[in-house]
């Protein structure tokens, strides 16, 4: 025998909800989305907005920018590997600089102890 205390199909969003509570539904149009891998994404959007759609779409299925064109979708974001402040610094100065300023740290240091 079921608990008295349980009430069935009364949890937020339960029971049937037709156009009647919801209201009319917009028209829609489907656009197609290509990405560089070749997948099709067809979102949808109201017809109003139709012309105002997107250029590009992210590709739900690979991560990459999708174009409305399937014979030349967009290339594909570069992304740069992480760099470290050393790498950072190896851009602005040459080897013979780092070590010109090593030597000057390294001659101010001797001097400060006395040696």
């Amino acid at each position: 025998m079921a608990s008295g205390s349980a009430i069935r199909g009364s949890r937020v969003g339960a029971g049937p909800m037709g156009e009647a509570e919801r209201g009319d539904s917009a028209p829609r149009i489907w656009i197609s989305y290509w990405c560089a891998n070749g997948h099709e994404t067809r979102p949808s959007f109201a017809e109003e907005a139709g012309l105002q759609a997107p250029v590009t779409w992210d590709c739900p299925r690979c991560g990459f920018p999708a174009g409305q064109d399937q014979e030349n979708p967009p290339a594909p974001v570069k992304n740069e590997p992480y760099k470290t402040h050393l790498a950072y610094v190896k851009e602005r100065r040459s080897d013979e600089d780092g070590e010109a300023i090593l030597d000057e740290a390294l001659a101010a240091l001797r001097a400060r102890r006395g040696g």
